[in-house]
């Protein structure tokens, strides 16, 4: 009754206890079994017992954000992810590797200019150019899939 062994244990003791206790006073008039009493006793610690360990709902319920992101999020995300891969591939090599070394591999303009054999100025004129080539490929993209 109680889905638990060793709260099942603890019950039985206190039924057996009670019954203890009880039994100067116990009259076997007939009108009581010992196993009905025992029965019954057993019933109601179990009824209280699930009582007592019932969880106290309260009114307001605060919301818990879900740790897991939402699949159609995911989905999204993922596209999103493709287009732009898609996009930067469409890039002139050298404004392609300055984007991946910018955004990808987080190097600094300094690492970046000196990977590329360019000046910091050069490296920053790569980035701007990409990335205006690849914002405007990207909202044509999305035009072009909308209509």
């Amino acid at each position: 009754m109680t889905g638990d062994r060793a709260q099942a244990e603890d019950i039985s003791q206190e039924t057996f206890l009670r019954f203890w206790q009880a039994a100067p006073r116990w009259q076997s008039d007939g009108q009581a079994n010992v196993l009905t009493w025992l029965r019954r006793v057993a019933t109601r610690l179990c009824i209280d017992d699930r009582r007592r360990s019932r969880p106290i709902y309260s009114d307001v319920i605060p919301d818990q954000q879900d740790p897991t992101p939402q699949a159609d999020l995911e989905i999204v995300r993922s596209e999103t992810a493709q287009q732009v891969q898609a996009a930067i591939l469409t890039l002139p090599e050298r404004q392609r590797a300055a984007l991946v070394l910018s955004y990808y591999q987080q190097a600094s303009q300094s690492e970046g200019a000196a990977a590329l054999g360019v000046s910091e100025k050069a490296y920053e004129s790569l980035l701007s150019r990409a990335r205006t080539k690849l914002k405007t490929k990207l909202i044509d993209e999305k035009v072009s899939a909308s209509l």
